[in-house]
């Protein structure tokens, strides 16, 4: 870990979901060397506790964000257990790849649990406590599949579209309480999440051609350490080889 500390985010509380790869570990290393303290959500959160010094401010909480009876209630104590929360890190996510004539309900209700209805659950564990300090950062995840469709990603597409009217309505809900809701679409970005998909990802990806996770954490930091007043909308990052 650095020693570099940014004073803007020393002592802040933040929650990462996703936090044990990817996207989210980068995040929460980042808000770790700021300063922050981070709690990470993941179903194997050991798998980066393992990698921190003693003595940082990091916490583990083991959360399934797929099982939507329970998110809210653990998040909830998650921003008790840390006294508030300043910062929300909504990266969780899951793809599916295939036609949608052919697509199961229960998978297509699936991924709308976690990719849409568990960050749902996150925003309305999180805002009341936002709203009463008149402040917070919410940033979250979606991806160039926000912004257009792609085939046999038709599912994935539908989640992150929505995730972005979310995001938007929120958004307008919230600046008057002084809370900022920003998203970032992302292009295909270098992750764990392409190994679960097994021989569905198409020859033709090439993944070192792909946005690194640490690309999308610096850009996603940057966001969080905009000025009071202002803010990014949304934030379009496209690796240099385009769309894949």
């Amino acid at each position: 870990m650095t020693d570099t500390v940014s004073a803007k985010l020393t002592g802040k509380k933040a929650i990462v979901t996703g936090a044990s790869s990817g996207i989210g570990k980068e995040v929460a290393l980042r808000l770790l060397q700021s300063g922050a303290h981070v709690s990470l959500v993941s179903r194997n959160p050991d798998h980066i506790l393992h990698e921190l010094p003693s003595g940082i401010n990091a916490k583990g909480y083991v959360i399934d964000l797929g099982d939507i009876s329970q998110v809210s209630a653990k998040i909830q104590a998650i921003v008790t257990d840390m006294g508030g929360v300043d910062i929300l890190i909504n990266n969780a996510g899951m793809a599916y790849i295939g036609e949608l004539i052919d697509m199961p309900l229960i998978e297509w209700q699936k991924l709308f649990d976690l990719n849409l209805t568990s960050i749902f659950q996150c925003l309305q564990a999180t805002l009341p406590t936002m709203r009463s300090q008149k402040s917070g950062t919410i940033i979250n995840v979606a991806s160039i599949a926000a912004k257009q469709g792609f085939p046999t990603w038709g599912a994935y597409c539908a989640s992150k579209f929505a995730l972005l009217g979310l995001t938007q309505a929120l958004a307008a809900e919230e600046q008057p309480h002084g809370i900022k809701v920003m998203s970032i679409c992302p292009g295909s970005v270098d992750t764990p999440l392409w190994d679960t998909l097994g021989d569905k990802v198409p020859l033709s990806f090439n993944r070192a051609a792909m946005l690194r996770p640490a690309t999308v954490a610096d850009s996603i930091m940057t966001l969080i350490n905009l000025p009071a007043d202002a803010m990014i909308n949304d934030l379009v990052l496209m690796p240099n080889a385009g769309t894949f």
